[in-house]
């Protein structure tokens, strides 16, 4: 007549998987409050829209054209003979140099051209066009009164695209 005290010597065959979750729920909230300051600083560019952009695989050099005038390199503010000398420093050492041009919507035409034709000029031939996104073709910024050319001088003449 007397109790049982430990004599169960059987062997715990399950797992107890709380201490994991404990962990994974602390790891989870490290890294939701690490995420939002990992925030990298950007220059604010106002990208014109388009509907046919490509993603790009990869940037080694990043070529800014602001609405102001300046023009960045990788973010910082250089001059053209500066960012002359760093694309071909750049072609020397990597063949395979890849531009992503972006430029301010209110840029003229011909200074993104200009920067294509220096990119090209030194060597580098693949680059790409820095867009926004979009879902549909947007409006043309002359007839919305953005851009150089002034709304009147642009033809009101819809053009159907051919099928063949």
């Amino acid at each position: 007549m007397g109790a049982k005290f430990g004599g169960d010597d059987d062997v715990i065959a399950d797992i107890n998987i709380t201490p994991f979750v404990d962990i994974i729920l602390v790891v989870l909230i490290i890294f939701m409050v690490t995420a939002t300051t990992i925030v990298q600083t950007s220059i604010k560019v106002n990208l014109p829209d388009a509907s046919t952009g490509e993603a790009t695989e990869s940037t080694s050099l990043g070529l800014t054209l602001l609405g102001d005038g300046g023009l960045l390199l990788d973010g910082e503010r250089v001059t053209p003979e500066e960012l002359g000398r760093a694309l071909e420093k750049a072609k020397a050492e990597n063949d395979e140099v890849i531009c992503l041009i972006a430029a301010d919507k209110l840029v003229a035409h011909g200074r993104v051209i200009w920067l294509m034709d220096l990119v090209k000029s030194k060597g580098i031939a693949k680059f790409a066009l820095n867009i926004n996104k979009a879902e549909m073709v947007p409006p043309d910024p002359a007839s919305i009164g953005e851009g150089s050319a002034p709304a009147s001088s642009v033809p009101v003449t819809p053009v159907e695209a051919s099928g063949e």
